[in-house]
């Protein structure tokens, strides 16, 4: 499966940060109830991330009509693990989306930055992207090394 697109309901909702760290299209809305949550995962031809057993009885998951996969951990860690591993992901596009809008960042200079980022922010750093939905801005600073850290440590990452 070259990219694919998740859809997570609220019992596996933290995952969605992960998958975005990584750079896939994880979307989550917290409170959508079931059916509309398998007939935006149809419509938008989405692989649906649940705990919830009943999901995976519905038809349209028993017929394979709609890709879903049953999340068997309460673990973050082994919850992201089973999802590399069935869907054979890897980190090439890792931190290329909004973690909190699921949107593609855009490259801003530093220059544009200036007045949003702290003074070290900005003499230390380079490169910064920005969402454009949320005008979040991001760089890589201790955070972002943090979460190599955590992913490498999982073992889906090879630097």
């Amino acid at each position: 499966m070259a990219n694919p697109k998740f859809i997570l309901d609220l019992n596996v909702g933290r995952l969605a940060k992960w998958l975005r760290i990584m750079g896939y299209d994880a979307f989550f809305v917290p409170g959508i109830e079931d059916g509309e949550l398998v007939c935006l995962a149809q419509e938008e031809g989405r692989i649906l991330l649940t705990r919830d057993r009943f999901i995976m009885k519905r038809c349209i998951v028993t017929t394979g009509e709609l890709g879903a996969l049953l999340i068997e951990s309460e673990s973050l860690e082994d919850q992201l693990l089973q999802v590399v591993e069935t869907y054979h992901l890897n980190t090439q596009e890792e931190f290329s989306c909004c973690i909190e809008c699921n949107v593609s960042l855009t490259n801003v200079t530093r220059e544009q930055v200036q007045e949003r980022v702290p003074p070290f922010v900005f003499q230390s750093q380079e490169e910064f992207m920005e969402c454009p939905s949320c005008l979040k801005l991001y760089w890589r600073g201790t955070h972002w090394h943090n979460m190599l850290k955590e992913l490498a440590m999982i073992g889906e990452v090879e630097w």
